[in-house]
């Protein structure tokens, strides 16, 4: 099997272009949409010219793991006798997403997204984290921003809620929220090196005055009056 696909590889596209591969599916449905993308996107760049057999393979090779284990057992039996064939690798695609997505991929897409945070990720990861989990979500317009909202770190919400001019389509928040975290990752780095700084400075500094405090504080030599000599 991986003879077979390694011929069409590289014949899509040049080989200084880097493809990411897909990562392993195991099943699970709020991880079918980016298994789906990424093998699409693979295969119209390395694998275009393979043929449909080869293309199903190459993908089988990703799904493992939990349910999707006996799920891709079936398959490869039922394609060694004969009792199903894909016309297409986006055919089989379609059929993984509706085995395991279903109608209810909508509703795993809302939960994602009312748990998605930004946490210690830099905005731009986070813009493009939420934008995958939006898509499919069935939000859009005030209810998407709402989430969005309350998905990014809270000073930066609360700096765009005391602006002046609201922000009115999510592009325009997306757009913001990575220039005000930019700023702000920007103005930490400024404070961090302006107060190592400082305490280098600091660090040296005291070592010639403590000499000059001790001189100081050294207790001064007493000098006793002379003895006179009693007269004889």
């Amino acid at each position: 099997m991986g003879g077979t696909v390694g011929r069409g590889v590289g014949e899509g596209a040049s080989a200084a272009t880097k493809v990411a591969k897909p990562q392993t599916f195991d099943g699970t449905p709020s991880k079918v949409s980016r298994f789906v993308g990424a093998c699409k996107l693979y295969i119209k760049m390395r694998l275009r010219k393979s043929s449909v057999e080869e293309q199903v393979q190459w993908i089988l090779l990703y799904v493992q793991g939990r349910s999707a284990d006996i799920w891709k057992e079936n398959v490869m039996e039922e394609l060694e006798t004969g009792e199903i064939e894909f016309k297409s690798a986006g055919e089989f695609l379609a059929e993984i997403r509706r085995e395991f997505g279903g109608g209810d991929e909508e509703s795993v897409k809302v939960v994602e997204l009312k748990k998605i945070k930004q946490g210690g990720r830099m905005m731009e990861e986070f813009v493009q984290d939420f934008k995958r989990v939006a898509r499919g979500s069935g939000y859009e317009g005030h209810p998407l921003i709402e989430e969005f909202k309350w998905g990014m770190n809270g000073s930066i919400r609360r700096k765009l809620m005391e602006a002046e001019n609201q922000l009115c389509s999510i592009e325009q928040w997306f757009k913001r929220v990575i220039a005000l975290d930019r700023n702000w990752r920007e103005s930490r780095r400024e404070e961090e090196r302006l107060r190592g700084k400082k305490e280098t400075n600091g660090a040296l500094a005291p070592r010639s005055n403590q000499q000059g405090a001790l001189g100081q504080s050294l207790p001064q030599p007493q000098v006793w009056p002379r003895r006179q000599e009693m007269p004889q």
